[in-house]
């Protein structure tokens, strides 16, 4: 079931700049109802294939910012204007049934008694940044909104680093004692979810330094800092990513090698038997052939003697091949 109405408004508040706020709704939206302090924001879903009506047409918003807002394509990136600035960002999505290298787009305009954002799937960490406006925990200041948002969609974005992170430690360990054949699609699978997360998270971080330096009133230092300690996270998830990828490739590397070194000890084995067997078959092939003069062909106890010679013969190639450390 759609959260959002006909018009793509999943939700608005209005905060009055003294740590209170209420929802609101199009009325409210259109009216541009604040307070001297306080600031709206207004969240918008991506309309596939329909335009936004309210944001291209009547948020007085200028025509290359509402299409950066609407793209279908985007990467992290910050935009500073005079009058506001633009930032992109993604995070990843902890909702149900949603795979781990999900990491959706995040779009957000920001004025100094505005906030725009819109957003192309559903997002954990605005869903939470709602749960705590309701708990009466309201950000006083654009920049603040800009500061908690960022942290909430960090803050996921650990979890799901951390688990990577555990599980190239879980397949370190099993490296030499699991099937290959088990562990190769894990190998495989948690190489490529670092890379995809490292192909977001990584100009995620530029954006964040790049928006913490907006010289604007309602963005206090207190937010700057918050900012650029998100900023910092986002470049310790990049290295540790970084980590992961070459960990996965070290554990590939290693895997290919003992299926090598498998392969080899198999065609040694083989190659062994063949050397105890072959002149057993020259002896047999011999012996077995129709013709005249074949030795002790006539005696009773000729099979007997035969299998004994080729007994002797197999256990000494054998000894042979155990001497010399081939087998």
């Amino acid at each position: 079931m759609a959260d959002h109405d006909i018009d793509g408004l999943v939700t608005a508040w209005a905060f009055d700049g003294e740590g209170g706020g209420r929802r609101i709704g199009w009325r409210e939206i259109r009216a541009q109802e604040r307070t001297a302090k306080g600031f709206i924001w207004v969240h918008l879903q991506l309309l596939q294939g329909r335009q936004q009506p309210w944001l291209l047409h009547e948020a007085g918003v200028d025509p290359g910012i509402a299409d950066s807002l609407v793209a279908e394509e985007t990467r992290p990136r910050c935009a500073l204007f005079e009058h506001g600035a633009f930032l992109n960002l993604r995070g990843i999505n902890l909702m149900p049934y949603s795979l781990p290298d999900e990491m959706h787009s995040l779009r957000i305009w920001v004025e100094p008694h505005r906030i725009i954002s819109v957003r192309k799937r559903q997002l954990s960490a605005l869903a939470d940044l709602e749960d705590a406006f309701a708990r009466g925990r309201m950000p006083r200041t654009p920049g603040e909104f800009i500061a908690d948002t960022s942290m909430r969609l960090v803050e996921r974005m650990d979890t799901v680093v951390n688990t990577l992170a555990e599980q190239a430690d879980e397949l370190e360990e099993l490296v030499m004692d699991a099937m290959l054949t088990s562990l190769g699609p894990k190998v495989s699978e948690v190489r490529r979810i670092a890379i995809i997360l490292r192909r977001y998270i990584a100009p995620q971080r530029e954006a964040l330094n790049h928006f913490a330096l907006e010289d604007a009133d309602w963005l206090a230092a207190r937010d700057r800092h918050r900012l650029r300690e998100a900023a910092d996270r986002v470049t310790r998830f990049a290295e540790e990513l970084d980590s992961v990828r070459d960990r996965a490739a070290v554990i590939h590397d290693q895997m290919v090698e003992r299926r090598a070194e498998q392969m080899n000890r198999s065609m040694l084995i083989l190659a062994g038997v063949t050397a105890v067997f072959a002149p057993l078959t020259l002896v047999t092939g011999l012996l077995g052939m129709n013709v005249g003069g074949i030795p002790a062909a006539e005696s009773p106890s000729g099979f007997w003697i035969v299998t004994a010679m080729v007994v002797a013969m197999g256990v000494g190639m054998a000894a042979l091949m155990r001497w010399i450390r081939w087998i």
